[in-house]
């Protein structure tokens, strides 16, 4: 029987964590919670900080497309 040949698997990347620590959070909670339970699903106490800053990162992504389009409004496309 010949063997069979495993493929290596390369290291992931570590994953840049943004800081969000200290930052006020930019979604409603309760509207989330909310949602969640609409779906049959329960939400955990940490969700809602990794959500915000979830926004934060989408953010600042579309806030450097803008700059980098010379433009001073952020728009859907940039998202």
């Amino acid at each position: 029987m010949a063997k069979k040949k495993v493929a290596k698997k390369t290291p992931k990347k570590a994953a840049k964590k943004a800081s969000c620590e200290g930052m006020e959070p930019l979604v409603v909670t309760s509207k989330v919670k909310a949602y969640v339970k609409s779906k049959g699903m329960m939400s955990s106490s940490e969700m809602i900080g990794a959500l915000s800053c979830k926004v934060y990162c989408m953010l600042d992504k579309a806030i450097a497309r803008t700059e980098a389009n010379r433009r001073s409004t952020v728009k859907p496309q940039d998202l």
